[in-house]
């Protein structure tokens, strides 16, 4: 039966801008259904239909299953406050108010876990059902919530199940997203109830997104088919650790380094272990890797982009150094952009805390999931980052009929078998094997079994047989308690209480910063990460050999931590977390360069000096640097170089007195940036191997081994195989320290780049660097005209919001009404502003600051905050993107969360009732 649904009576029609509003937004749907009545849907696609999902947010509803009354308070932006008196009223409202705005979201995301994207979409999804089933997220995930999370948090993920499930009653497909209404079209597809496994599976695709360094363990591993050990080290330089501070340098861990010394526990690695106990990788193996990494590549992603490239900031500055007395905290976490957001703000808050009602917390969470993520409660408050701890090696495995070598044994896989149901189409079956290292990814394709039979490795390893395939080792394939820490993170009121949340939180592995309102800051890295026997996760391992197996977990103990350093605040952008000569133990070998977190540490000591106090307003500011850190260091170099053609040095002035900002109307920062690009194609993107280029390019190049100019007797074609987005070099400050490395050796191999029909060949820096000012001026020409005068970095750097689903796969008409842009973007790569693009395959955004938020721990109600779109999931809803523009113009919202001042900012409020 559907719920009791009773419409408060009186109601005002608003204000006249938001009439106004609806008066536009009406005149867009009439205008897209006249175009859609043009090829034949008109009949169907009425205003009707469009507005049918829309949420109620006035007056009043009926839910079966809640003990008490529950208000739920919306503002302008259409963003929620809720408030119980149960800690399962509030989780159950809180499941049936995401639900309202985001269900057809929350649908994809748990069919994306559970490997079932077939069933809404059909057959173009069975690959990706094949991996993702073969990873066993929602197996995970059901074994998780039956055996590690506590009986409170399945109380609370069992109400809000019930929540989601109280909206879903008595729907049709069109009554809950016009997504739906387009699947009707195609299938009889009808959402099932929501389940408490749900929820937990969506952690699953959260880890998976921010899994660490795995594409730099494959493209490692492949560029061993072109360049030598030597030349593979140019391009992964050691973390500059004089040059960029790490998080943690007045803390660390609760052992001593004398202790660890006298225990002769040293661990931390200089450099890259070989592949397979010391062997490059083979033809068959390039192949290998390179199928495994499409499969990767392919994977929808859920928070990031597929691992490749994320990032984020957050730092948090003492109450001695800011204008209030009090802390200040600002995150913005770096993820791929989507439509909607992938987060979702709202309040939890219990009418009285007390032991039957214990939350009262605001801030940023997933729909599909309970509690919040990212925010603060009324004693302290946190941000994330991703830490890039190493938590995921792949293992080369050696294949022997219906079992693997494992220490000169065979043993027999763990199977199961997996049904694939297809909407509009015939079912299938797949048998997943696992090895002791974790399932055996290279099974989802026939073509990598082929040649893992053709692979050879080094005269230690077993012979080969029936071939090798490749498992995954990864954390989040066993059960964890990371829900627990949701939880336990929302209500916990001091240090102490945060630390011990801290230590559920077992994957994804982040960096936690922390302040309260006692005027504490603080720092913890929390998660499952592992020891490691031989090898440090750099490159592939041999299974076979129970050397290279993981010995166990570092303790959170021995987790490095900070809790009020002399220096008054805290800084994490996915730099190094602890400088690796005092830590024991290997976190990752691939940790971001750093070159973000230095900036900011810059902006603060800067804003200190001479005793200088920073407000909420010069923390959004901070947020909003564009400096370009890699201009500053080639900008000098690329004005000395004696440009003949005229058009050039035109573009070459452009440089002159640049700041090395990068604001979207800067023609300076357009010509730098196709400069940038243009180096790293000329230095290095055209002399790795094809399987990291952009699919497509094609080039004659030289044979393996040689990075000189190239004999045109000698040179092959070969074209790229890799996506755009996820192609390298990717521009990010990897290269950047990577060109800083040997930029004094002007005449570097790495410098050397052959002629072409207009150029002769470049054989120095200087010759390179002059190269590529004029393939930037051409480029930019074809691109903005001809007349520098039109130019800006907007044109180039361009952000398109897209539905994840339909919004790049449908049908035109409706990507015309699902998606949103373009937004002409300031920012860059590796800025603290970072609109991120990737160098290889153009300058179109490709991860954003997907939300931003400074909060204020002297008054919460002084806290600011701002979403990438909004707080509905419905096109055409006013709150689709009516956060967007002010998001790209660098503004924030006003945040509240005192009753106070929630009421006081209420134009909606919904009474759920028993």
């Amino acid at each position: 039966m559907p719920p009791n649904t009773t419409s408060s009576s009186g109601q005002t029609r608003g204000k006249s801008g938001r009439k106004k509003g609806r008066r536009t937004r009406l005149i867009l749907i009439v205008l897209v259904l006249a175009i859609i009545g043009g090829v034949g849907y008109g009949a169907f696609w009425s205003i009707s239909t469009v507005r049918a999902s829309f949420p109620q947010t006035k007056g009043s509803i009926e839910l079966d299953g809640l003990s008490g009354p529950v208000d739920v308070k919306r503002d302008g932006n259409g963003i929620p406050q809720i408030y119980a008196a149960t800690d399962e009223d509030l989780f159950m409202a809180q499941g049936y108010v995401q639900a309202q705005d985001r269900f057809y979201e929350m649908d994809v995301r748990r069919h994306m876990t559970s490997g079932r994207l077939s069933e809404m979409f059909g057959k173009d999804q069975v690959d990706n059902d094949e991996f993702l089933r073969t990873l066993g997220w929602k197996r995970v995930a059901e074994e998780e919530y039956e055996t590690t999370l506590s009986a409170e948090t399945k109380k609370y993920l069992q109400a809000y199940a019930k929540g989601v499930n109280a909206y879903l009653r008595g729907k049709d497909g069109e009554d809950i997203s016009l997504e739906y209404a387009a699947l009707g079209f195609s299938n009889d597809y009808k959402p099932a109830e929501w389940t408490p496994v749900d929820s937990v599976s969506w952690l699953k695709a959260m880890a998976w997104d921010l899994r660490a360094n795995m594409q730099d363990e494959i493209d490692r591993s492949l560029m061993t088919s072109r360049l030598g050990p030597q030349q593979i080290a140019d391009l992964y330089p050691q973390y500059p650790y004089g040059r960029n501070k790490t998080i943690v340098q007045e803390g660390e861990y609760n052992r001593t380094t004398e202790e660890y010394e006298q225990s002769g526990s040293t661990d931390a690695s200089d450099g890259h272990s070989g592949l397979a106990g010391g062997a490059t990788a083979p033809d068959g193996l390039q192949s290998q890797l390179s199928g495994l990494y499409d499969e990767l590549d392919d994977v929808p992603t859920a928070v990031g982009v597929n691992g490749n490239g994320i990032g984020s900031n957050s730092w948090v500055i003492g109450g001695a150094h800011t204008i209030s007395g009090k802390p200040l905290l600002a995150n913005d976490p770096h993820l791929s952009p989507s439509l909607p957001s992938v987060w979702y703000q709202m309040g939890l808050h219990c009418k009285s805390v007390s032991e039957k009602c214990q939350y009262d917390v605001s801030g940023y969470t997933f729909a599909g999931l309970p509690g919040v993520v990212i925010g603060h409660n009324q004693n302290i408050a946190w941000g994330m980052t991703n830490s890039g701890a190493d938590v995921a090696d792949l293992y080369l495995e050696k294949l022997t009929g219906d079992g693997y070598e494992y220490d000169g044994k065979v043993r027999a896989f763990t199977t199961r078998e997996e049904k694939i149901d297809v909407a509009g189409g015939a079912s299938k079956t797949i048998v997943v094997r696992e090895t002791n290292n974790g399932p055996l990814l290279s099974d989802r394709d026939d073509e990598l079994v082929k040649v893992g039979k053709k692979a050879t490795v080094d005269q230690e390893a077993p012979d080969r047989g029936d071939g090798y395939g490749i498992a995954l080792r990864w954390t989040a394939l066993d059960p964890g308690t990371s829900m627990d820490a949701v939880f336990a993170m929302n209500k916990a009121t001091d240090w102490n209480g945060f630390r011990k949340a801290a230590a559920l939180f077992d994957v994804p592995s982040q960096n936690l910063v922390y302040a309260d309102t006692e005027n504490n800051i603080g720092y913890q890295l929390p998660g499952r990460i592992p020891k490691r026997g031989e090898g440090d996760g750099s490159l592939p391992s041999p299974g076979w050999d129970s050397k290279y197996e993981w010995t166990g977990y570092i303790k959170q103990s021995e987790l490095p931590y900070e809790y009020n350093p002399e220096r008054g605040y805290i800084v994490t952008a996915n730099q190094a977390v602890v400088d690796k000569e005092k830590y024991p133990y290997t976190l990752t070998t691939d940790w971001g360069y750093g070159t973000r977190s230095q900036r900011i540490t810059d902006l603060i000591e800067s804003k200190l000096k001479g005793g200088g106090k920073v407000s909420t307003d010069d923390m959004r500011q901070m947020q909003l640097d564009n400096s370009s850190e890699i201009a500053k260091l080639l900008v000098p170099l690329l004005l000395k170089i004696d440009v003949p053609d005229k058009d050039v040095r035109d573009g070459q002035k452009l440089l002159e007195g640049w700041n090395y900002t990068q604001d979207a109307d800067s023609a300076a920062a357009a010509y730098f940036n196709a400069v940038w690009r243009n180096i790293l194609k000329l230095a290095f993107g055209n002399k790795l191997p094809k399987e990291l280029r952009v699919e497509g390019q094609c080039l004659y190049v030289e044979p393996v081994d040689t990075t000189g100019p190239a004999d045109e007797d000698r040179r092959v074609r070969e074209c790229g195989q890799r996506d755009a987005d996820s192609a390298q070099p990717d521009g990010g400050d990897r290269w950047f320290e990577v060109v800083r490395s040997f930029l004094d050796d002007e005449d570097s191999d790495w410098w050397q780049a052959p002629g072409n029909r207009t150029d002769d060949p470049a054989t120095n820096r200087d010759e390179l660097l002059g190269r590529a000012l004029e393939d930037a001026r051409w480029e930019l020409t074809a691109k903005l005209g001809k007349d520098m005068d039109t130019w800006n970095w907007g044109r180039l750097h361009r952000l398109y919001l897209k539905n994840q689903t339909m919004g790049t796969d449908g049908p035109g008409f409706l990507q015309f009404m699902l998606n949103r842009g373009p937004y002409n973007m300031g920012g860059g790569e590796a800025a603290v502003s970072a609109t991120g693009w990737n160098a290889a395959g153009g300058y179109t955004v490709v991860w954003v600051p997907s939300m931003r938020m400074v909060v204020n721990l002297d008054d919460f109600d002084k806290s600011k905050w701002i979403n990438l779109t909004g707080a509905s999931g419905h096109a055409y809803n006013t709150h689709y993107i009516d956060q967007t523009d002010k998001w790209a113009k660098g503004e924030l919202l006003d945040w509240v969360s005192t009753k106070r001042a929630v009421d006081e900012n209420t134009e909606d409020t919904l009474l759920l009732k028993p």
